[in-house]
């Protein structure tokens, strides 16, 4: 029980807070941002938002309800298993969020849970891994038994589409009662700081390109939307570039190998900042999403909200988010990626129809929202 006139303390995992280009440090940052932002005339409450040492200077409170704290734990390590409990209860948190399904077994503190999708359960393979068969092994056991006491144990499971929540439903035979479906935000991606038009020069773009934002996980599809791609100069002759934008980890390593000797005009910017992030979405001509899962879809509104059309795949969330707002293909066929790709790239009336129709869409979707239902959910669980 939680005595009178205590202030109730909410922890929030904003371990991943930051950098844009990951859907994930992207919801945590705009959660801690808005909570911020509609958290003012109440004072019973006191938000402790645990960071690591990578992006802590990232943020500053500028509300006095909320205070940063150091967990310098990297996820899914044993670090995090045995020392993320002690720092929750050495903040004498009543209340802890997770905003990723990474909660520790160790834990004993009530607390709610984001869970963005089920790729790890639904897309198991080692294409998605750096590890050996054995340790490979290991890890998924332990992903499966901290997912499944993540969901067993939550008092609330926030997800962030209603195709999200019926794969939690089907997986884990829970009470859909305690499954809460809170949409993320799009429109005021770039609201704030100030971005000047620079020069697409330094990355080799000379041409109408398309463009995608995000990691190369298998599960991203990139491989499929390039051999489209190879498709699109080799057969129909377009005068194009593909543009993908996101760190060069082991997966885009991986990726620049495979196509080395094509010798197509596609650019790997790596990690960019937030200025280069918006010139390219301010001057790309199609925006693309080829992912075979998704439990919403972030990068295609964003790109909305640029007035980029969007092609995308048709599984997972993306036709429930983006509704009639984007031009859809199946994504294991690469003909009818390419086909989809050319096609809007072709008709100039119908790259405009989507350009309004994006802003509509963006319309339904907002941050201070999200903030605010989720805030709901602490008082409903408290």
């Amino acid at each position: 029980m939680i005595k009178k006139n205590k202030k109730i303390r909410i922890g929030i995992d904003a371990r991943f807070f930051g950098p844009f280009q990951k859907g994930l440090g992207r919801y945590v940052q705009k959660l801690v941002e808005n909570l911020e932002y509609i958290y003012k005339t109440e004072s019973d409450k006191e938000f402790i938002i645990f960071l690591r040492k990578s992006n802590f200077n990232e943020y500053n409170p500028k509300n006095p309800n909320f205070k940063k704290v150091l967990a310098d734990y990297r996820w899914y390590s044993f670090k995090e298993q045995i020392f993320m409990p002690f720092k929750i209860r050495k903040e004498k948190i009543d209340l802890m969020h997770f905003c990723h399904f990474n909660v520790p077994i160790l834990l004993h503190k009530k607390f709610v849970v984001t869970i963005h999708d089920l790729v790890l359960k639904k897309f198991p393979t080692r294409k998605a891994s750096t590890l050996g068969p054995l340790r490979y092994f290991i890890k998924q056991l332990f992903y499966k038994l901290v997912i499944y006491l993540a969901i067993k144990r939550a008092k609330k499971i926030i997800t962030v589409s209603n195709f999200a929540k019926k794969e939690i439903l089907f997986y884990f035979k829970i009470n859909e009662n305690k499954v809460e479906v809170i949409y993320e935000g799009a429109s005021d991606f770039f609201c704030k700081g100030s971005y000047s038009n620079g020069s697409l020069k330094k990355f080799g773009i000379n041409m109408p390109y398309i463009l995608y934002v995000g990691n190369a996980y298998p599960h991203k599809n990139l491989e499929r939307l390039i051999f489209a791609f190879k498709k699109l100069i080799q057969k129909y002759k377009l005068n194009l570039q593909l543009v993908l934008a996101g760190e060069i980890d082991y997966f885009y390593k991986k990726l620049q190998d495979k196509i080395s000797n094509y010798k197509l005009p596609i650019i790997f910017t790596g990690f960019i900042s937030d200025n280069d992030l918006y010139l390219l979405y301010k001057n790309a001509l199609i925006y693309v999403f080829p992912s075979l899962c998704e439990g919403f879809g972030l990068p295609p509104l964003e790109a909305m909200s640029f007035g980029v059309p969007v092609v995308c795949s048709d599984k997972g969330a993306l036709p429930e988010i983006l509704g009639d707002s984007a031009v859809y293909f199946d994504p294991v066929n690469i003909n009818d990626i390419a086909e989809k790709i050319r096609f809007v790239f072709k008709n100039n009336k119908l790259r405009e129809e989507l350009r309004k129709k994006g802003f509509c869409r963006i319309k339904n979707y907002s941050w201070k929202e999200m903030a605010r239902r989720t805030l709901e959910v602490y008082k409903d669980v408290i």
